[in-house]
């Protein structure tokens, strides 16, 4: 029902006058406003019937007066409006047209309003919906962090414990959290996130801010960032990505919220100072504390801290060593920061800023000089047993075998052994370059500059320097030291030494290096030639020292490890070894005699026969027929299968040529033959590596073959001396070390212990011994082993290899080798506990010089090195075997010292039957129906060929000689000398 609200007034009752109608012309002042509707009413107020409302039709009247109820109505005459009967005057409005409700348009608006404002909510909610069940599905889990390891360097460690190398993808040092100082804690949330330790992963003020202020900034701007360190926890370690984008800040929150439901606050802030990037390689608090104050991080004071917590927000743009400045001016606003969380006072931020900001260059840990081949070897080693992300970031503590001092003196050893073929064989070669305009007389300020801008060839060493020669008739040179120019005078010798070759002329840039006496400069240049040294231990196999070139810079291909070269002469002794396996004595005597197969036409070295010949004279002087013959008679066959055994070669031809040394192998390869050798025939293979270690000190690898055990002590053999000691690296006992764990003393001839065997372990103690058990196959007998040491320990006192063996008063044995034509020089020799190999060559194989042995070359260099590694260490005597018998005799060429077996006579040699009676060798004997053509056929040859049955020439008997043989022979393929 409607209320008419403004006829509040009380209305006098009005007397039907003519049809119940007011005075024409007469107005009432509290008549209705013309737009008002009248309304029902249950009230005896002013209303209006339905008629009024609707309109009555012309000729009727309501019947109701203004002013009365429905009680009073009556009848009205002929008037208008008083009753049924009244005129058409229309009621009391009128006539006039009944009105609409009020304000209608606008109620319309506002329902449409109302629904479409309904309508945009739904359609966005499930558009919102849809578009977070998209970012919540690819979300990924957080419950990784729970046991998170970041990605941490690897690090080698030498055998005294000295870091050498490290090997990462991304510096860091991973510091738990309970080490991080709190003053770098609070550096980085005073700078990154204030609220850290009460926000539940996102800050809402904080981004209403950073939206506020970047609506303000305008365009071309980059928006202000408002994350959280949880919110950068979850980019850094989850999302990956620094897209600016709605999406990505989306799932950043989101995240974030999950890690903090996750993970308490300790471990967020743990991951985040170890996770992020703070500049100049460095990730992490613990990287970048190193690589910008050198130093660790509980040595940093409030000032170095708010310095770091300053480069997450631009570690370019506000890093110490290049912009110093504005790095100090963001660290202040830092220190301000930390004084409003209430981290420091003001006066210790006061102080702080006064400071004046020092950063230190971090030298990262490198190799140590010369032992980046072993450090790159070890490397690769560890990429292929775990893999590159493991390697790089495992956090791995490598603790491999290098010794610092030896590998020092292995490389200077080769180098100077380089240089000095180099300026023997190559002369002078010229300037590095010239500089126009240096004349003589010129000022320093001069010729500096343009000697600072000259770049330092590849390959030139630490300590030469760049000169330019300032006056070319007295050989002044010029150079800088430290920004400092230096003048010195090029030695006497060197000056005419250069001048066969080549004028000098002012402005003439030369490598030098300078002297300890007066001002004089010596004149060195990077020789053409390479070189190779391994040294490692007998008994372990542990290398001590690899050089595998002149220099790692010039060249990181290891010529120690990865170039095949032929061993030439010093694979003899293993020709030898296979010949005492099958009971041949040291004393036996093959003819050493002409001999020729088509168009190869092999001699020795000295072109010279010498008939009947016993196989020590025959090493000693590295007889190649000799050595042919025998290699015949026992068959290749049983050479290859030394040679493959003891870890020389991979594979080999059965071919004649092969005993001569016309195979591949590599210095490390022969290293660790030679040793074998030194261990009385117990395979030795060379590591690198003691044992690696997990980030949690965990040890995962170590190498087979030796064990430290324990057994009985009745079990334990008598040593054979008092200084007889346990320890592989103080082996005390010879070559053949320490005894084993059998309780039974091995049978002569026989291993301590068969190979895969375990060794019986037995609980430490009171009655128990520790005992190093070697679980590696024997590839040779003790007895044969030690016959090859007795006939190699001649050839350096007085056989080929003499040179070698000069100032050296240990026992000691070796073998030279050279290949064919001269390509390759060689000498491998050992002592009881070392062994080292060095080899000399060009990287394209060709002649070194006519009658430049290895004996000659590389014997002096393997000389220097053992001279010095064993000066330090007791003299050992090499360990004879059971069984054994060291016999003095005559061999016909002059009184010698051999070991014989048990079943063998000293001195004597037995009468092999010949072929055919005549003492010639046929292709049946040598094998030579699978000779190649030429060398390099040869060696590319695929597979080994099946040996014919070995039937031996008459040793005594000198072989027919050939018609057309020239004089002297051929040397042929293979070794020489």
């Amino acid at each position: 029902m409607f209320r008419l609200f403004p006829a509040s007034l009380p209305v006098p009752a009005l007397s039907a006058g003519h049809g119940g109608s007011a005075p024409a012309g007469h107005r009432f002042p509290w008549s209705l406003p013309p737009r008002l509707f009248a309304s029902e009413s249950h009230d005896d107020e002013w209303r209006v019937t339905s008629e009024d409302r609707l309109g009555a039709p012309t000729g009727t009247s309501t019947g109701t007066s203004i002013g009365t109820t429905p009680r009073d109505t009556g009848n009205g005459g002929n008037g208008s409006g008083g009753g049924p009967g009244g005129g058409n005057s229309g009621g009391p409005f009128g006539g006039l047209p009944p009105r609409r409700p009020r304000f209608r348009m606008w109620r319309k608006f506002l329902g449409s309003s109302l629904a479409i404002l309904l309508l945009g909510t739904c359609v966005a909610g499930l558009a919102a919906w849809r578009q977070y069940s998209g970012i919540v599905a690819g979300l990924p889990t957080v419950d990784g962090l729970r046991s998170y390891q970041p990605p941490v360097m690897s690090r080698l460690y030498s055998g005294d414990d000295r870091l050498i190398a490290e090997l990462a993808a991304e510096r860091r040092v991973f510091v738990p959290y309970s080490a991080i100082p709190d003053r770098v804690k609070n550096a980085f949330i005073a700078a990154e996130d204030h609220k850290f330790w009460n926000h539940a992963g996102v800050d809402p003020l904080a981004i209403i801010r950073a939206g506020l202020t970047d609506l303000t900034r305008g365009k071309g701007h980059r928006p202000m960032g408002a994350s959280t360190i949880t919110q950068q926890v979850a980019r850094v370690m989850l999302i990956g990505s620094n897209a600016v984008s709605f999406q990505r800040k989306a799932r950043e929150a989101l995240l974030a919220m999950r890690i903090e439901q996750v993970l308490p606050k300790e471990k967020i802030l743990e991951i985040y100072l170890n996770e992020i990037y703070l500049g100049d390689g460095a990730y992490g608090i613990g990287a970048a504390s190193q690589a910008y104050f050198a130093k660790p991080l509980d040595q940093l004071d409030d000032a170095e801290a708010a310095v770091l917590a300053a480069l997450p927000k631009s570690p370019t743009n506000y890093n110490p060593l290049r912009y110093p400045d504005v790095a100090r001016m963001r660290r202040n606003l830092v220190l301000g920061e930390m004084v409003t969380t209430g981290a420091i006072s003001r006066e210790a931020a006061t102080a702080a800023q006064a400071e004046p900001l020092i950063a230190k260059n971090f030298h990262r840990p490198g190799p140590i000089p010369g032992s980046e081949w072993f450090g790159e070897e070890v490397r690769r080693e560890l990429i292929e047993r775990y893999g590159t992300q493991q390697t790089m970031q495992g956090g791995l503590n490598v603790h491999t075998s290098l010794d610092p001092a030896l590998q020092s003196l292995a490389t200077d050893a080769l180098r100077d052994g380089l240089t000095g073929y180099d300026r023997s064989h190559g002369g002078w070669r010229g300037a590095v370059t010239h500089l126009d305009g240096v004349k003589t007389s010129q000022s320093d300020e001069e010729w500096m500059p343009l000697l600072t801008a000259t770049a330092r060839p590849s390959g030139m060493l630490d300590r030469w320097r760049l000169a330019v020669v300032l006056d070319s008739g007295r050989g002044s040179v010029g150079w800088a030291e430290g920004g400092t120019p230096r003048h010195g005078t090029l030695l006497a010798r060197d000056l005419g030494w250069m001048r066969v070759f080549r004028a000098l002329r002012p402005g003439d840039v030369l490598m030098v290096e300078p002297q300890a006496e007066d001002s004089h400069v010596a004149i060195r240049q990077i020789p053409r030639i390479e070189g190779a040294a391994v040294t490692m231990d007998v008994r372990t196999g542990r290398v001590l020292a690899m050089v595998g070139g002149w220099s790692f810079e010039a060249s990181q291909f290891n010529r120690a490890t990865q170039a095949l070269r032929q061993p030439g002469s010093s694979f003899k002794p293993f020709v030898y070894l296979a010949a005492m396996e099958q009971g041949i004595s040291p004393s036996q005597k093959f003819a050493d005699s002409a001999v020729s197969y088509g168009s190869w036409h092999p001699s020795n070295y000295e072109k010279d026969f010498w008939g009947a010949t016993t196989l020590h004279d025959a090493l000693r002087e590295s007889r190649n027929l000799v050595t042919i013959r025998l290699a015949a008679h026992i068959g290749m066959k049983s050479v290859a299968k030394i040679a493959t055994d003891i870890g020389l070669v991979q594979t080999m031809p059965h071919v004649l040529p092969a005993a001569l040394g016309a195979v591949e192998t590599t210095v490390l390869r022969e290293a660790g033959a030679y040793a074998t050798i030194a261990n009385n025939g117990q395979k030795v293979t060379p590591t690198l590596i003691d044992d690696v270690q997990d980030r949690d000190g965990h040890v995962v690898w170590r190498p087979e073959g030796l064990v430290l055990t324990s057994t009985p002590s009745g079990a334990v053999p008598a040593p054979a001396s008092p200084d007889a000691a346990i320890f592989p690296a103080a082996d005390q006992g010879g070559a053949e070390g320490p005894a084993t764990t059998p309780a039974t003393p091995p049978t002569p001839g026989q291993p301590a212990m068969a190979p895969g065997t375990a060794p019986v372990i037995v609980a430490p103690g009171q009655d128990s011994n520790p005992v190093l058990a070697d679980l590696r196959a024997p590839v040779a007998s003790p007895d044969s082993a030690f016959q090859i040491t007795t006939m190699l320990q001649d050839v350096i006192r007085r056989g080929t290899g003499i040179q070698a063996g000069k100032g050296i008063d240990h026992p000691i044995a070796g073998k030279t080798g050279t290949s064919q034509d001269f390509n390759d020089a060689w000498f491998a020799g050992y002592s009881a506990d070392l062994v080292t190999v060095v080899w000399i060559g060009f990287d394209t194989p060709q002649s070194i010089g006519k009658n430049e042995t290895g004996g000659a070359i590389a014997g002096p260099i393997w000389n220097r090195i053992m001279k010095t590694a064993l000066a330090s260490r007791p003299s050992l005597e090499f360990r004879v075997p059971e069984g054994v018998t060291l016999v003095r005799y005559d061999t016909g060429r002059g009184i010698t010292v051999d070991a014989f077996k048990q079943d063998q006579t000293p001195g004597e040699s037995a009468n092999f039957s010949g072929t055919a009676g005549t003492g010639e060798l046929t292709a049946a004997d040598t094998g030579a129906e699978n000779l190649a053509d030429s060398e390099n056929d040869m060696v590319s040859s695929a597979g080994p060929q099946p040996a014919g049955d070995a039937k031996p020439g008459a040793p005594g008997a000198p072989a027919a000689a050939q018609p057309n043989q020239p004089a002297g022979g051929d040397i042929g393929m293979g070794g020489l000398y």
